[in-house]
């Protein structure tokens, strides 16, 4: 790997190097989100537990850039990062029509 001699820099490419650094972190942020996405399928049943509340589960139903949305088994939308993320097992009762999933055939 090349050093790079930041003091002879000069403001400018100083801050163009910095831009280029947030580009790649922000990117390889959003591949590991991508990749932990791929574990889930639309219609899965999932856990996570928000800070300083029980734990909630629902039915996965969206594919969001950094996120997923999960509607809970109350009712409630949750926008969840992936890594946070469990499969849990279905609810007592649960099927497709509780929770107003419905599977579509694929083209």
């Amino acid at each position: 790997m090349a050093m790079i001699d930041i003091d002879r820099l000069t403001e400018a490419e100083l801050i163009g190097i910095n831009n280029r650094i947030v580009e790649r972190l922000r990117f390889l942020s959003q591949m590991r989100a991508h990749s932990k996405m791929l574990e889930f399928k639309i219609g899965d049943h999932v856990s996570f537990w928000p800070e300083g509340r029980a734990p909630v589960s629902g039915i996965l139903t969206r594919y969001n850039k950094k996120t997923v949305t999960v509607i809970t088994d109350d009712g409630e939308r949750w926008n969840v990062a992936p890594a946070l993320l469990r499969k849990a097992p279905a609810a007592k009762g649960s099927g497709p029509r509780k929770h107003n999933v419905i599977r579509l055939p694929g083209k």
